[in-house]
């Protein structure tokens, strides 16, 4: 009785998931909340603890970041990074790939890759590079990007969960294996990029959109960032996000520079959760005084939009799956132990697998990782893994940074395919997400 009684609460978390998943952002919260109420009031089950630390980093962060964009700090920083690319257009499918995922790094968010795609693909077509190859791994890239950054949503939900007894995993230890695996996994994944398709010149569909004039040959130099504008407003409203981002890290790496608060075992210094909701409310403080963003813009825009439906999706699923694993904590730690130690990787495939569903990594860690942690996997391991299979939310064509990638290519290289896995993004993807957790996995062993 006791498991079909699981059984059945078990196709409620996966119901509501699924519902959530067909829908997509807010409703993955609002179906996540309501499997708590069916597991709540139709099964009796004790409800869970939502993830009000991580929601509350993710406001604070999508508030700042969303500042920063309404000065203009999002397009101060595209302009640079279109610099980079421009500097070096024959090694496009290297540097266009890294300066997306360094900036996704900075600003917490992928949403800064869109008005790089035009620059990326003029540039690839006017050196007749085939620009499938880079667009893909730029896309792609931003994923695992989210694993590396101090101010993502899927780290502040990293955190809350590793930062903690026993574990005791903070934030620089997180990013001490995310950050070299990731570039580590962009830069194999780049080799492979350069031979995926036909060179540009040899491509059937691009030689069909020359002859019927649907495309112009390349005819010079490429001037996609001429149309990219920055004002010294955004470029102050970036450094001071990204100061605050530097601030983040610097205070991960000395405890002691935190503020002490009194305990029963002596003082210790503050968590950082909290340090990092005090920088961002700082930062915002800075940016309001300095660049002077217009605040009633602040919700319309596109980071604050995206970062909001992050927190609701978060806080329903997350609630969910904690009220349903508390319940069965002995026989799903057992039964996934099992799983687990004999065979470590499976962890590694449940993220992917719920990236893919979900298109949220923050969902994916807050889903998983208890799980992984319960079942006795090391957090260093557990990082390692969780890092790469973030590049899993593009298994399918269905993101809207792959939608874009492909209309921006005119060629018609970059392809979203008809088969669900025949799209222009699904090699790439598989090679950084298996390459980035192989490299994290072996710094885990090695170092931790």
């Amino acid at each position: 009785m006791d498991g079909l009684l699981m059984a059945l609460e078990a196709l409620v978390v996966i119901g509501a998931i699924v519902m959530g998943t067909k829908s997509s952002g807010v409703a993955l919260g609002i179906w996540g909340g309501f499997g708590v109420a069916v597991l709540v009031f139709v099964f009796g089950l004790e409800p869970g603890s939502p993830p009000v630390d991580a929601m509350l980093i993710i406001i604070a962060v999508v508030l700042t970041a969303s500042m920063m964009q309404v000065a203009g700090g999002i397009d101060w920083m595209v302009t640079i990074a279109a610099k980079a690319i421009q500097r070096h257009p024959r090694q496009i499918t290297l540097i266009a790939p890294l300066m997306s995922f360094l900036f996704s790094v900075g600003a917490g968010t992928s949403n800064i890759l869109y008005p790089l795609l035009p620059v990326i693909y003029d540039v690839s077509y006017t050196n007749k590079i085939r620009p499938s190859r880079p667009l893909a791994l730029s896309v792609v890239a931003t994923g695992v990007a989210l694993a590396c950054s101090p101010v993502s949503a899927a780290m502040a939900a990293m955190v809350t969960l590793t930062d903690v007894e026993p574990y005791n995993f903070d934030l620089i230890k997180i990013l001490s294996i995310t950050i070299p695996a990731a570039i580590v996994g962009i830069v194999i994944t780049s080799v492979v990029s350069n031979r995926l398709g036909k060179e540009l010149e040899d491509d059937p569909e691009y030689q069909a959109r020359l002859a019927d004039g649907r495309l112009q040959p390349p005819t010079g130099a490429s001037d996609a960032a001429a149309s990219l504008t920055a004002t010294t407003a955004g470029r102050n409203a970036a450094l001071i996000f990204l100061g605050a981002v530097v601030m983040i890290v610097v205070f991960g790496l000395f405890p002691d520079l935190r503020p002490q608060i009194s305990a029963e075992t002596g003082d210790k210094p503050i968590s950082m959760t909290v340090v990092i909701q005090l920088l961002m409310f700082t930062a915002s403080a800075l940016i309001l005084l300095i660049s002077k963003p217009k605040v009633g813009e602040v919700p319309a825009a596109s980071v604050f939009k995206a970062g909001i439906t992050s927190a609701i999706a978060l806080f329903g699923l997350a609630w969910l799956t904690d009220t349903f694993i508390k319940a069965h904590e002995e026989a799903i730690v057992n039964t996934v132990g099992g799983w687990v130690n004999s065979a470590k990787v499976i962890f590694f495939f449940a993220v992917f697998l719920v990236c893919a569903l979900t298109t949220s990594q923050s969902t994916a860690t807050r889903t998983i990782v208890p799980i992984g942690l319960a079942a006795g996997l090391a957090p260093a391991l557990v990082t390692g893994m969780w890092g790469g299979a973030f590049a899993g939310i593009y298994t399918l064509p269905t993101n809207g940074s792959q939608i874009a990638a492909a209309n921006f290519d005119l060629t018609g290289s970059t392809k979203l395919g008809t088969k669900l896995v025949d799209h222009s993004f699904f090699v790439p993807m598989a090679v950084l997400a298996v390459s980035t957790a192989g490299v994290g996995s072996l710094i885990a062993i090695f170092f931790y």
